[in-house]
């Protein structure tokens, strides 16, 4: 059953066509019409999936390396600080490579909205049918 909050998300459209992320895919895809040396993302475009992908990997692991320091140093500031910056550099890459293969966010808020308030392990046990 459909939590109460998934209709909250689907009636407040005009939030998510706000939204940040969406904001930055229009960014990203006007930065297919530049050069190499004049954008960093065109750079990444020209390079292809292999070289987006090795920046999602690093941009992973550096949350990791934060959320592991976190644990062992919970209140520091610092990493605090770090891992949110290291979470959006993350979220940035991936966005760049969804817009690479002209994959929206609004495809995956879909699939997020569609998810919410399923449980995690009946979400994942439908994909295995």
């Amino acid at each position: 059953m459909p939590h109460i909050y998934n209709k909250l998300i689907i009636k407040n459209t005009s939030i998510m066509t706000n939204h940040i992320l969406n904001q930055l895919y229009t960014i990203l895809q006007e930065r297919k019409s530049y050069t190499a040396k004049n954008s960093y993302v065109a750079s990444l475009y020209a390079k292809g999936s292999p070289k987006i992908a090795e920046k999602i990997l690093e941009e992973a692991q550096e949350v990791i390396d934060e959320a592991l320091a976190l644990d062992a140093n919970p209140d520091d500031p610092t990493l605090q600080k770090n891992i949110r910056a290291e979470a959006a550099d993350l979220l940035f890459h991936v966005m760049v490579m969804l817009s690479h293969h002209d994959v929206p966010p609004s495809d995956v808020f879909k699939i997020l909205e569609e998810r919410f308030g399923t449980s995690g392990h009946d979400e994942k046990a439908s994909r295995n049918k």
